[in-house]
């Protein structure tokens, strides 16, 4: 199994601040699940406790990207890392902006669950919205586990779980629609849950941008966009060919 080891340096304070960085994007990635987690148990629960955290939360989340940020310029200023270690500063500054736009998506889940556990909103639509959450909560869990542990095995079933979520998006966006024909009255509320459904979706897309981002900083090897890869690939083998057949 792939398994991130990052070396140790003769500086010891160099490690530190390595591990402490480290630190701060768990604890940010944990704010995050815990605003998410607020929200998909408003859903499920029908209750709307917890929206003073989830503000608060968001807060400290944007307080935690800057500095974060601010820190991972300054070690590479300071140290000039190579290798595994500046690859773990890329990966951090670009996890903190996933992580910040999660914090967003899971606010708006929060808020917009707090409307519809209010209104006339059948408990059945609650109920596929509340499950929704829980694939992605779980898929949140598993690349900010992935991204502790450098745990390439586990980011790939993470980002194959993404599938499932989209399908699970995709037919509430058309149960929803049902609805909203079905019932007129209902459509402001129905687009609040076409809303949530769509920041539960993208927080599942920023969850596998994470699990792309370990597999790169474990392994060196860039896997986003494999069509696009493939289509770069085939054109470049093409242009050789024909390279190749023009100088015979």
């Amino acid at each position: 199994m792939d398994r991130l080891r990052l070396s140790q340096h003769i500086s010891r304070q160099f490690n530190e601040e390595l591990e402490t960085m480290r630190s701060l994007v768990l604890r940010m990635g944990g704010l995050v699940e815990q605003q998410l987690g607020i929200g998909v148990r408003c859903l499920r629960e029908r209750e709307s406790a917890g929206l003073k955290q989830v503000v608060e939360a968001e807060r400290e989340i944007n307080r935690l990207e800057l500095s974060i940020d601010e820190d991972c310029v300054r070690i590479m200023v300071r140290r000039q890392p190579a290798a595994s270690d500046l690859r773990l500063l890329l990966m951090a500054g670009k996890t903190v902006a996933d992580l910040e736009r999660m914090g967003d998506e899971s606010t708006r889940v929060a808020k917009l669950a707090a409307r519809l556990v209010a209104g006339p909103f059948e408990p059945r639509y609650l109920d596929e919205l509340a499950a929704l959450g829980e694939i992605t909560r779980e898929m949140l869990r598993g690349c900010l586990d992935a991204f502790a542990r450098g745990d390439v095995a586990l980011a790939r079933r993470v980002m194959a779980e993404d599938k499932i979520a989209d399908r699970s998006y995709k037919a509430q966006l058309v149960e929803l629609a049902e609805y909203m024909e079905r019932l007129p009255a209902i459509i402001p509320r129905a687009i609040d849950g076409l809303f949530v459904a769509r920041s539960l979706e993208r927080v599942g897309d920023h969850c596998k941008n994470i699990c792309e981002q370990v597999i790169y900083l474990v392994r060196g090897e860039d896997v986003r966009h494999p069509k696009s890869r493939r289509e770069q690939a085939d054109q470049t083998s093409e242009q050789g060919t024909s390279g190749d057949l023009a100088a015979g």
